[in-house]
């Protein structure tokens, strides 16, 4: 995006984004009010990974109007291959930071994924928590057979500030770029746990394994494979490397 507040670097050739604390909330308000569209996407490092390969995937994240990094392991590659050092965010402080942000402008928010019970509940904690946000719409990841259209619709008619995706939504973050055409101007962002913490279902990592970048080790008890991302990060140490060498 066009924007002083953000500096966008190439980290092992995929965009990261810099923003400043102090500069969120600016940055978030010329997003939204600038009439566009506009995917925020919370950069993981396996995400990263992904993006370094040709597809869908790669696209959406140079698409992306703000790609913020959530792994300590795309701040120390950065750091390595001697390019600026983003700022890291812990997603659901981000989110708060967000929904915050949101609801002292009096915005608006549609909620899109997780179980009917837990997005029942998130929406309730949402509404104590941010009083003056205006929670215009949601609908669970069930969705019906031949549904989808329904639901693309009513989001459109909505026209909220943000539409935040969760878990359970067919394609997952990939379904915002797939169906940003239907939509007016507006902030969309997909965050896979984020509505089962609103709803008290799930707990976040420790801020103590977050600073350390161990909060992996945190969800391994739900998500077994998460074991294997030591492949993933020995390969982007190696890339890292190469990178650095080559530069010199």
């Amino acid at each position: 995006m066009d924007n002083e507040k953000v500096r966008r670097i190439s980290v092992l050739k995929v965009p990261v984004d810099i923003v400043g604390p102090d500069d969120l909330e600016d940055v978030v308000k010329a997003l939204y009010s600038d009439g566009k569209n506009h995917q925020i996407i919370l950069l993981s490092m396996a995400d990263l990974m992904r993006a370094r390969r040709s597809g869908e995937f790669r696209t959406m994240v140079n698409g992306a109007s703000l790609v913020l990094p959530i792994s300590l392991s795309i701040v120390k590659a950065a750091r390595f291959t001697k390019r600026p050092e983003p700022v890291r965010y812990e997603p659901f402080d981000l989110i708060i930071r967000l929904l915050g942000i949101l609801d002292r402008w009096g915005k608006s928010v549609y909620l899109f994924g997780s179980s009917p019970r837990s997005l029942n509940r998130a929406e309730k904690n949402i509404k104590a928590t941010f009083t003056d946000l205006h929670v215009v719409g949601r609908h669970s990841g069930r969705i019906p057979k031949g549904f989808m259209p329904n639901i693309v619709e009513a989001i459109r008619k909505s026209s909220p500030t943000l539409l935040m995706v969760g878990k359970g939504v067919p394609s997952s973050e990939k379904w915002i770029p797939r169906n940003l055409k239907n939509f007016g101007s507006g902030l969309y962002l997909w965050s896979s746990d984020v509505l089962d913490i609103f709803a008290e279902r799930h707990r976040r990592p420790p801020q103590r394994m977050f600073a350390h970048g161990t909060e992996w080790m945190y969800y391994l008890p739900r998500h077994p494979l998460r074991f294997f991302r030591f492949f993933t990060l020995f390969r982007m140490k190696i890339i890292a490397l190469w990178y650095r060498i080559r530069h010199r």
